[in-house]
């Protein structure tokens, strides 16, 4: 099924946002296994001309297709925003077609997100489809994220795997989480785990305020602000989040405070009242226009 909705699917899918790690492509086709009406449903992506080509034409599938591409939203009512604004004229000719790709579970974000604090894409990516491996529930060839009630009983390390087991050699220990690359981000992990399993529910945070879900998620061990605004944009589609971290505070400085240097906190808190509903898509576009027109390596220097 054809949806008529621009989008660059290949640089949405890898643009580094924590909602998901990319999905499996081939033959230039992107898919994943994606939970629908409780049971996991192959969802298989690719692009045609400047739009999506669908597998399925359910109507509760495309609408959830539709959410996770978040084909709904008008792209070049956005493009006009930035060609009114001067410091972002500049951004859409950079990142055409580049849309949210929010979560289709959004425990795998809050997952997810912690992992790429101090992270590497490629790094944080990799880690959660290990996760994904040794403990989610398996769909042909694909893997679901484990539910935070599984993830809670997963074993930190090594050791504690060992000491709790019946492995009779330390080395073969491998069904833990540090195991997956995540480090001292382990028992972050695990806590949240337990959190979104007997204290907070999921269901909850889409029907909060945006200043209630941001306290909410500062709760969780491993979730500052930059990590809790990532969760709600990516996991909970609250686009007035704005993720603030030291590259868009250089971004941000350069383009509206004439290269000072001012806070994380401040660039958040201008970067919400300067561009209000459109901060989590400005900040999107922003990050990835000083990738791609060399102003990253400029504020390096």
């Amino acid at each position: 099924m054809m949806i008529d909705s621009p989008i660059d699917l290949d640089l949405t899918i890898n643009s580094g946002q924590t909602s998901q790690p990319p999905w499996t492509l081939t033959d230039d086709c992107y898919s994943n296994a994606v939970m629908l009406d409780g049971k996991p449903t192959v969802f298989k992506v690719k692009q045609s001309g400047d739009c999506l080509d669908f597998n399925l034409d359910d109507e509760k599938a495309v609408s959830k297709v539709k959410y996770i591409f978040d084909l709904d939203y008008d792209l070049n009512k956005f493009y006009k925003y930035l060609d009114n604004q001067p410091e972002l004229s500049e951004m859409s000719g950079f990142c055409k077609g580049l849309r949210l790709f929010l979560a289709h579970d959004p425990f795998e974000c809050i997952i997810s997100s912690i992992c790429s604090a101090n992270n590497s894409i490629k790094r944080w990516t990799k880690s959660v489809s290990d996760i994904k491996r040794k403990w989610g529930n398996h769909h042909e060839n694909y893997c679901m994220f484990p539910q935070s009630n599984v993830l809670a009983k997963a074993y930190l390390d090594d050791e504690e795997e060992f000491n709790s087991s019946e492995i009779q050699d330390i080395a073969s220990c491998e069904n833990n989480l540090k195991n997956c690359g995540v480090g001292y981000r382990a028992p972050y992990m695990r806590r949240a785990s337990e959190m979104f399993t007997d204290e907070i529910h999921l269901s909850e945070i889409f029907k909060m305020s945006y200043d209630e879900a941001f306290e909410t998620m500062l709760e969780v061990p491993g979730v500052g602000p930059k990590v809790a605004d990532c969760i709600l944009l990516y996991g909970f589609n609250f686009r007035e989040a704005f993720p603030s971290d030291v590259w868009i505070k250089r971004i941000v400085s350069h383009l509206y405070f004439d290269g000072k240097d001012i806070s994380v906190a401040k660039v958040r808190e201008f970067g919400m009242e300067e561009f209000g509903k459109n901060a989590g898509y400005v900040q999107l576009y922003m990050f990835h226009y000083a990738r791609m027109s060399g102003l990253m390596k400029k504020l390096k220097k």
